[in-house]
């Protein structure tokens, strides 16, 4: 019998009702071929066996990897690695369309969705489990965003397909969960071309989240009071807003702004 490893963050899924849930959230069907991130006793994976024409399994205990070899059928590849750092083109023989499947470990949740959504072999749909917080926090709307509802926002457009409750998964977390599904863009949202440009607006207008914008902006970027207000004016925003209350396409305006005046 398999023991979770708490250093790992394992809460193996066992509700049939929420894998089926994952799977036709992601539409998956006999053409697709998807890569499952935290597989860890297969339970997902033997669902999607049966929809998808290939699967890739990246589980990252050594322990699990030899039992998921064994037990899986033809179409399903297990492959051992952090998914915070995986190749993609390698691991599919290039940049061929996929959709991103997984129960991720809370702790690394975010990280691994920023290396795959932020790359340059983005799925084309990602549906995922996530602590209930963060997926609200993650499809959060004008009034309450965060630097981590721009980020994810910034590559596709998240929902909340349904809550999970702890007694679904061995052992139960503290904590309820949520599925999540994001239909990823082709390209990041309101043509936002330089990203790392972008997220440094981002970055600074965050950096003091209860500050008016003009003093967020002032200390992030290192600019004076003045300037910092005339962007804002400039592209229409009330300097005394806090960075909560801007949608995307502020953000991408006034990112647009002071790379035009770098």
């Amino acid at each position: 019998m398999v023991r979770p490893k708490k250093q790992l963050g394992q809460h193996f899924l066992s509700d049939r009702n929420i894998l089926e849930a994952i799977a036709e959230a992601a539409h998956v069907g006999p053409d697709d071929v998807v890569i499952e991130v935290g597989p860890g006793t297969g339970t997902l994976t033997e669902v999607l066996a049966e929809r998808a024409q290939r699967i890739i399994a990246v589980e990252l205990d050594a322990e699990l990897v030899g039992p998921l070899r064994y037990r899986m059928p033809p179409n399903v590849e297990v492959c051992q690695a952090d998914a915070r750092q995986i190749d993609i083109e390698s691991l599919l023989g290039g940049c061929g369309a996929y959709k991103l499947l997984g129960n991720l470990p809370y702790y690394a949740a975010m990280p691994i969705l920023r290396h795959l959504l932020e790359g340059a072999c983005k799925p084309s749909v990602a549906v995922v489990l996530l602590q209930r917080e963060v997926a609200k926090e993650m499809c959060a709307s004008p009034g309450a965003m965060s630097l981590l509802s721009v980020g994810v926002q910034l590559y596709g457009k998240p929902r909340v397909v349904r809550l999970v409750r702890p007694g679904s998964f061995n052992p139960p977390p503290k904590v309820t969960s949520a599925v999540v599904a994001i239909d990823v863009y082709e390209r990041p949202a309101h043509g936002v071309e330089d990203e790392p440009a972008f997220f440094k607006v981002v970055r600074a207008g965050f950096s003091a989240p209860r500050k008016q914008l003009r003093n967020s902006l002032s200390g992030g970027l290192s600019l004076s009071s003045s300037k910092a207000e005339r962007m804002l004016s400039e592209v229409g925003i009330d300097p005394a807003r806090r960075a909560e209350t801007l949608s995307l396409g502020e953000w991408a305006a006034l990112y647009r702004t002071w790379r035009g005046r770098e």
